[in-house]
């Protein structure tokens, strides 16, 4: 009888979060990046957190020098932008990595990641003040940063769910917000305000994920009742029929995808349309998602709520 040849992940993809939520310029580019960086900062001893850091300094230069109206500085900035983003990739890696992941090491990742696209938006909203009055820009580009943090929530919860459901991720990686409030409520702004305040964020964050996607919250809260030690690999394989498929229009909300649409407007100096193209495309993108996602997430939940055969 031949043995059966089981093939292991590599050590470097041992540092995604999943192959399939990966976007292909990650799992070519930045991931492959970010595994040498982890490495390097693994031997220099620097935390996940300092690398967040360095990485939203980058970020927040970069958005700075997207103001001048000067091809070969906009061209720096958008260096700076890519290696900003493979630090950010690094940051999770060598969480991963060094097994030293945390809920606080996530929303400082996150909340850098925030500040970069809102130095961005401030420095293009600036820029294109030149082109139209400030009643007309900074409307403009005060929905299209909101509209930016909606998408990126959203495609962050999705992306979590299916790691919670698919990969056995534990409880702790998908936090509902009542249990967060519970935490929150716990804290003392005089002891532990740091804390507080990233719980703060987290909470809010978590918040808005719940209200875009009710049904999804529903599901993964029957899920915790009728399943509370696992997920069964009946819906596992459910769950991931029904959502993978999503994950290449998903990577249109991305990173990757406006950064490469940024520097595209940027090249032909026309900054203006990526606040339009956030309000139009992707809003619309996000709408067509969020239904498609919510129809699975109801779908499933019937069939978690149906009794079974144990048979």
């Amino acid at each position: 009888m031949r043995a059966q040849i089981v093939e292991r992940p590599s050590v470097v993809e041992a540092t995604y979060k999943a192959r399939e939520v990966e976007g292909i310029l990650d799992l070519y580019f930045y991931r492959k990046i970010g595994f040498w960086l982890a490495q390097l900062f693994a031997k220099l001893k620097i935390t996940p957190a300092g690398v967040s850091l360095l990485g939203g300094v980058c970020g927040v230069v970069a958005g700075h020098l997207y103001y001048y109206r000067d091809l070969r500085t906009n061209i720096a900035g958008m260096i700076l932008h890519v290696w900003a983003n493979a630090l950010d990739n690094a940051d999770g890696q060598l969480a991963r990595l060094t097994g030293t992941g945390s809920l606080e090491g996530r929303v400082i990742d996150s909340l850098f990641d925030h500040l970069i696209w809102v130095s961005i938006y401030v420095h293009l909203g600036l820029r294109c003040l030149s082109e139209g009055p400030f009643l007309a820009i900074a409307p403009l580009a005060f929905a299209a940063g909101l509209s930016h943090g909606l998408q990126g929530a959203a495609a962050d919860y999705y992306r979590t769910c299916y790691l919670f459901f698919v990969k056995g991720r534990t409880r702790a990686d998908l936090t509902s917000s009542a249990v967060l409030r519970s935490d929150y409520g716990k804290l003392s702004w005089r002891h532990q305000a740091w804390h507080k305040f990233l719980l703060a964020l987290h909470l809010n964050f978590t918040r808005q994920q719940e209200v875009l996607s009710p049904r999804l919250k529903r599901l993964r809260e029957m899920s915790d009742r009728v399943f509370p030690n696992q997920i069964p690999d009946w819906l596992k394989m459910r769950y991931e029929s029904a959502a993978r498929p999503m994950f290449k229009w998903w990577s249109l909300l991305m990173t990757n995808t406006r950064m490469l649409l940024l520097f595209a407007l940027l090249l032909i100096d026309q900054p203006i349309w990526y606040f339009w193209i956030e309000l139009t495309v992707f809003n619309l993108l996000l709408i067509y998602l969020v239904l498609r996602e919510e129809n699975m997430s109801q779908s499933l939940l019937t069939l978690v709520t149906t009794p079974r055969d144990s048979a």
